[in-house]
């Protein structure tokens, strides 16, 4: 990011600090919403996942067709089989969220099933504009059952929305539009207004919580959200939850905005980060999608929660390659759109899916 702000003539610090990140995630064009959801869910599905799953939901904005579903897609990819249900889900950077509780009421009344909820997209803003170093991408791959081995989600959960102009993405647009200040202040109107209503419909207080997580398109708009949090506790409690907030930011702060899986990479960060945490912890989650619906819900840790986190994120972190101001430009640039046919090399791409070009408009999908 210090090198992307000099390149751009900006004061290296208006990234690393003013934004709250350090690196961005640079998304090849063998990669697009549904290899990277397929990438993400390989690393976790077991085969008695697999063969209880029988409900898919890919939530994104960086979707690859109008009609056919990412998670038709991905589940094939997967191997998963074929009397399942397979829905995308579209409402900005909040989907996932929505997949969440809808696979939460389908397991309600189907508990001896699974269902595979998964965020995944390319923020695109553009080269050289306003919100360019919020740019970003990747994917999180979260299977919800009867039976939780990590977060066990509470019932209680409050949401809002208004039909807003904050950010939006015409059809005719690869790039995304934004009114940024607009947009950070809608967030944290949100913020107050659903951690509020969570309060009174559940009696519980910011104290109940060990930590608060955020929807974070940048890192420093998640810290002004806990400002609002905390702004009427003693500082020495203040200074627990801003450290669990530098343990949840840690992973986004490297990648950038992943849009609808960026507040479950803030979860995995803080699981695999934060030395305080143990099993029967309370955590709050803040979910926030421009256009604009928010929602806060809460989740209880569970017992040997650890043994399931596969601890890999860092070192996939540490196996990215870095490229050039230049390089990125030309990757930003070579992205697959609309064309009828095209061929890609997938050669320098280590992934175990890849996006190997279109043919008549299909995009052609490949397991390494």
């Amino acid at each position: 990011m210090a090198k992307l702000a000099k390149k751009r003539n900006e004061d290296p610090n208006k990234y690393l600090i003013g934004i709250g990140q350090e690196k961005m995630a640079v998304i090849p064009p063998t990669q697009d919403a549904v290899t990277l959801a397929a990438n993400a869910a390989d690393t976790i599905l077991t085969e008695e996942d697999k063969e209880k799953i029988d409900l898919v939901l890919v939530a994104t904005e960086s979707g690859v067709d109008n009609s056919k579903s990412s998670a038709a897609y991905v589940s094939e990819l997967l191997g998963l089989k074929h009397n399942i249900r397979t829905l995308e889900l579209k409402q900005a950077c909040y989907a996932a969220t929505a997949g969440i509780q809808l696979a939460k009421g389908h397991i309600s009344l189907n508990p001896h099933k699974k269902a595979l909820v998964i965020g995944t997209d390319i923020a695109r803003y553009g080269l050289k504009t306003p919100g360019e170093p919020t740019q970003g991408g990747g994917a999180v791959a979260m299977v919800i059952s009867a039976d939780p081995a990590v977060l066990a989600l509470e019932d209680a959960s409050s949401y809002y929305a208004k039909d807003i102009m904050d950010f939006w993405r015409p059809l005719s647009q690869t790039e995304a539009m934004v009114d940024g200040k607009y947009s950070a202040n809608v967030y944290l109107e949100f913020f107050e207004q659903v951690f509020h209503d969570f309060q009174e419909q559940t009696g519980l207080t910011l104290r109940d919580f060990t930590a608060l997580l955020f929807h974070l398109p940048y890192t420093k708009q998640g810290l002004k959200a806990l400002r609002l949090a905390v702004e009427n506790i003693d500082p020495t409690q203040a200074t627990k939850y801003f450290n669990e907030f530098e343990a949840s930011r840690k992973y986004n702060k490297l990648t950038g905005n992943l849009y609808t899986g960026s507040l479950y990479l803030s979860l995995l960060s803080l699981l695999e980060n934060s030395d305080n945490l143990q099993a029967g912890d309370r955590l709050g989650l803040f979910s926030y999608g421009s256009g604009a619906q928010g929602e806060f819900f809460s989740g209880i840790l569970q017992e040997n929660y650890r043994q399931h986190l596969t601890n890999k994120t860092t070192s996939l972190l540490n196996k990215r390659q870095e490229v050039s101001v230049a390089e990125y430009e030309k990757l930003f640039n070579s992205v697959l759109t609309n064309e009828k046919n095209r061929t890609l090399d997938t050669t320098s791409d280590p992934a175990t899916y890849v996006l190997t070009g279109i043919k008549d408009f299909k995009r052609q999908y490949q397991k390494k």
